[in-house]
């Protein structure tokens, strides 16, 4: 499809686009007498009671459509582009970057880095700014695109050139300051490579960011990720318990700090930081309502409070159960801890929790978003399983039944010799499931976002995955 032709794809039913006669394959021209560029375009243009669309029919024949609606009611036309333009891709060749840490031979949208700006609205995908021109930077202010997540890396302009390898990087972070004159609201990440831009270069970048408040909700410090293919990249270490313990210790300083000033704790950690130094994880109030979950922020908390809560409202009783579940080595302790819990209400319980290892692309990877199903069925094959498999929803693609290897949930359950299903994030679904109180078994993820494992620029396939 040629960039900038807004096909329809479908017409809502009982909506407006459907009164007016439009019908998939029609073609929009123009809104208010303007051609539009993008979503943003067409979403601020279609806001107001009146409304003029340009419309090129299937047959050829253009129409001039004249529309009066309640303000802020949706046409009900859903677009073959849901971006309505080509997607942008990165112009960064950052150093912890994960998508260029992964093996040949994978499919072919698994290598396609977005820097998205767009995206950051619509899915919530960190962006570098790089990629953004001034009249980008307008249009997020004139149109009120909030909030807008931002990846910093750093503070400081020399060493966020060398850690993205754009020389335009620093100056990139001159943006910030025009949407925060706007009060636009942002969250940011940093992702954290050690040796570059931890210790005084955390310091700095912590307390710079704080000039950004209030507008500045958010920032997650998260660990980088390194897989096993990394020959010719910078040479990045992984970070040691001992590392784990001084990076927590200069968050929680500043979180103090500022919750004492601002009512509000901005600086977070992910969870593996936690895991790594073998710490408790913090109280739910610390995370100011989980602003960062889709980085790994608060995920295990979360997990932790909702089984609880399922729990309570539970009697508990003697029925016999079976069954195994299988996730990455990071929540494989965590997810332990939760079925203790669960057992203490049905004792006859027998749940296996299979910690897998990511052989596929490196041990130090232990999320579970990034286990394969080849990695799966190699260590689970021939195990005493019980009769049903549970697996995390974040293993497999959006809406898809498939791995990150295109291994179908139909040929694990086919290696392993039975049943699979798939858990959905929240801590009730957990729970329903151990229990066998789900009646279906679900073999896809719903669809949902997808937010980075450590790669602020990767695809919605690979470089965007639930972290835990």
């Amino acid at each position: 499809m040629e960039k900038n032709r807004h096909i329809i794809k479908s017409i809502e039913p009982g909506s407006i686009a459907e009164e007016m006669e439009l019908a998939p394959g029609d073609e929009l021209l123009t809104v208010n007498g303007e051609e539009i560029e993008d979503i943003f375009d067409y979403q601020f243009q279609i806001k107001d009671t009146y409304v003029e669309l340009g419309i090129r029919r299937t047959d050829g024949e253009e129409w001039i459509l004249e529309i009066d609606k309640e303000y802020d009611e949706d046409l009900g036309i859903v677009f073959e582009n849901s971006l309505m333009d080509e997607y942008r891709s990165c112009r960064n060749h950052c150093v912890f970057c994960f998508i260029d840490q992964m093996p040949p031979g994978m499919r072919p949208t698994l290598y396609f880095k977005d820097d998205d700006s767009r995206l950051s609205f619509l899915q919530g995908n960190y962006v570098t700014l790089t990629n953004m021109s001034d009249r980008d930077i307008e249009r997020i202010i004139r149109y009120r695109l909030e909030p807008i997540n931002i990846s910093f890396q750093t503070t400081n302009p020399e060493l966020r050139c060398r850690m993205l390898h754009n020389r335009f990087a620093g100056e990139a972070l001159n943006k910030v300051k025009k949407l925060f004159d706007a009060g636009i609201e942002m969250n940011g990440q940093i992702v954290l490579c050690k040796g570059l831009n931890d210790g005084e270069e955390l310091e700095r970048s912590i307390s710079d960011l704080t000039a950004y408040l209030p507008h500045l909700k958010s920032v997650s410090v998260v660990p980088v990720g390194l897989s096993r293919y990394r020959e010719g990249l910078y040479p990045l270490e992984p970070f040691t318990r001992e590392d784990a313990k001084e990076v927590l210790r200069v968050i929680h300083r500043w979180q103090k700090k500022l919750y004492e000033t601002w009512g509000l704790h901005v600086i977070h950690a992910s969870d593996e930081w936690y895991l790594l130094a073998e710490e408790e994880l913090p109280e739910e109030e610390t995370y100011d309502g989980y602003l960062q979950l889709e980085n790994g922020v608060g995920m295990l908390r979360l997990l932790r409070e909702e089984v609880k809560q399922e729990l309570e409202n539970r009697e508990g009783d003697q029925r016999e159960l079976h069954l195994s579940l299988a996730t990455g080595k990071l929540a494989a302790p965590t997810l332990e801890m939760l079925v203790g819990k669960i057992r203490e209400k049905y004792p006859k319980l027998d749940v296996k929790i299979w910690p897998i290892r990511n052989a596929f692309f490196g041990e130090s990877i232990t999320v579970s978003g990034l286990i394969t199903g080849q990695d799966l069925i190699a260590q689970l094959e021939g195990k005493p399983l019980g009769d049903k498999l549970l697996l995390p929803c974040n293993m497999l693609r959006e809406g898809e039944n498939v791995f990150l290897d295109d291994v179908t949930v139909e040929e694990v359950e086919y290696r392993l010799k039975l049943p699979v299903q798939i858990v959905d994030e929240p801590g009730r679904d957990l729970v329903l499931a151990v229990l066998n109180e789900k009646n279906e078994l679900t073999h896809k993820r719903r669809v949902m976002y997808e937010q980075s494992d450590r790669s602020n620029c990767g695809p919605s396939e690979c470089g965007q995955i639930d972290p835990v």
